[in-house]
């Protein structure tokens, strides 16, 4: 379990405490329950009021369960999660939709994410209809105006998807997540499918977006060069759980984690002057399936750093300053530093 807290955000717009999501295995005619994959385990995080908190891990650690959970599209297992001062896993249907105004997706494809059968208007107006904000001209004022804030034109309206490119598709995308008026809008992988020079454009677009509008963003991505590009701070996800966390920059420049240390090695440098203090720490093999995941510290068997405690005994938390840490080789060295 991970507790991360943050003094610069005393009143944050979404608090998630202590999230787990757990997916029952069956077996048989009967469907007996047989075991669970822990998708999510304990996950403590909050995001203030304009802020961008990225999520990063491999593929399979559980970020997109997390956003899922946050947007109320699955049931968490246990666990709170607060947006706005209202807690969500308490409230009816109807003021669940509601409250969905104000939490809104980008998703990973913006082709999936369409019906090909609609018009760009449609896919755009459709939001503003279903939660009876407007309809008709005025809902067709509302997403030209959208489509050239996010720099498409009044124009394309009466496209179809298939007509753009993925860019232009995850433009309208963003138009369609803006339609609501969101607080918080959760990016789930939404450039990750784009070319580099594409992925720059868009993420510049939602830096402007956050600007103008005070948008705070739950971005999720495995590129840790992303990440920090648009990120205040950053959570480290690794088999369901939060293993580091801290600001953008100061985690980046100085990961503690071995995991984290591995990520980063993987990020290209431009720079043959790179220090080489954590360059050739890569994690070991596969992740374990989330369905057995290992005891004690879930990293220790790709771990190149692993010993005795790590096997059996899960890592108690290390705070510095704003970062907060969970590895064995951290307890190590407060014990020595106070001997």
């Amino acid at each position: 379990m991970s507790a991360i807290s943050n003094s610069a955000t005393p009143e944050p717009l979404l608090e998630v405490r202590d999230l787990v999501k757990h997916f029952p295995i069956t077996k048989g005619l009967l469907n007996r329950t047989v075991g669970k994959v822990h998708a999510v385990d304990g996950v403590t995080f909050r995001i203030g009021r304009g802020e961008t908190l990225g999520l990063v891990g491999e593929s399979g650690s559980g970020k997109s369960t997390v956003a899922r959970l946050v947007l109320r599209l699955l049931d968490p297992t246990s666990g709170q999660i607060h947006f706005a001062g209202t807690e969500l896993t308490r409230q009816r249907p109807a003021e669940l939709k509601r409250l969905r105004r104000k939490l809104q997706i980008i998703f990973q494809d913006p082709f999936s994410a369409c019906d090909p059968r609609m018009t760009i208007a449609q896919v755009v107006t459709e939001p503003l209809e279903a939660h009876r904000i407007s309809t008709g001209k005025a809902a067709r004022r509302t997403a030209a105006e959208l489509l050239e804030r996010v720099g498409l034109a009044a124009s394309d309206l009466d496209k179809y998807p298939h007509q753009f490119s993925g860019g232009q598709a995850q433009r309208i995308g963003i138009a369609r997540a803006l339609t609501t008026e969101p607080e918080l809008l959760v990016c789930d992988e939404a450039v990750s499918a784009l070319d580099v020079s594409v992925q720059a454009q868009v993420l510049n677009l939602l830096r402007e977006l956050q600007g103008e509008l005070g948008l705070a963003y739950l971005f999720i991505a495995h590129d840790l060069n992303v990440v920090r590009y648009i990120s205040d701070r950053i959570c480290v996800m690794y088999l369901g759980q939060f293993v580091e966390h801290g600001p953008a920059d100061e985690l980046l420049a100085e990961p503690q984690h071995p995991y984290t240390r591995s990520l980063a090695a993987a990020i290209a440098s431009a720079d043959p002057h790179r220090p080489p203090r954590w360059d050739r720490i890569m994690a070991r093999g596969e992740a374990p399936s989330p369905s057995a995941p290992p005891s004690g510290c879930r990293f220790h068997p790709r771990c190149p750093a692993a010993f005795e405690p790590c096997t059996n005994k899960f890592p108690v938390e290390s705070t510095m300053g704003e970062r907060t840490v969970s590895c064995h080789l951290h307890d190590a060295a407060e014990v020595l530093s106070h001997d």
